[in-house]
């Protein structure tokens, strides 16, 4: 009796394990990780997407960006009119909605999509801004 409430005890324990890397969906990369493969990249092959509002885009954002505002319900509409193959890297404030931007991406079969976090930490790794 005392094997088996061990053999359900340490059942139920793994059971409730935290998932495994490989089952992780977003890739979550940092503003130098990005600084690296923006210098390095074809911007015909990505896109860089700010999923803010439309005031914290006009306050300022990374050049080269689209803007696609992930509250308003904007973002949804227009990822449908996007290239499954191409990259995507995300950004908002804290990276928050940019995960929950690249995660609604990938559950649509985009396949290379990326949250590099937010617009202050982008900026402060010497990422060309316009203000």
């Amino acid at each position: 009796m005392k094997l088996f409430l061990i053999n359900l005890l340490a059942a139920g324990l793994l059971s409730c394990s935290s998932p495994q890397q490989g089952d992780a969906k977003v890739k979550t990369i940092s503003a130098t990780e990005y600084k690296a493969h923006h210098e390095k990249i074809d911007n015909k092959e990505i896109m860089l997407v700010d999923v803010r509002t439309a005031t914290e885009f006009a306050a300022g954002h990374l050049e080269k960006t689209q803007h696609a505002d992930f509250l308003s319900g904007e973002f949804e509409k227009e990822m449908q009119h996007w290239d499954k193959d191409k990259t995507y890297y995300l950004y908002c404030a804290s990276g928050n909605r940019s995960g929950k931007a690249a995660k609604l991406m990938e559950e649509a079969g985009f396949k290379n999509v990326y949250n590099i976090g937010g617009y202050q930490n982008l900026k402060a790794a010497g990422l060309p801004v316009k203000e």
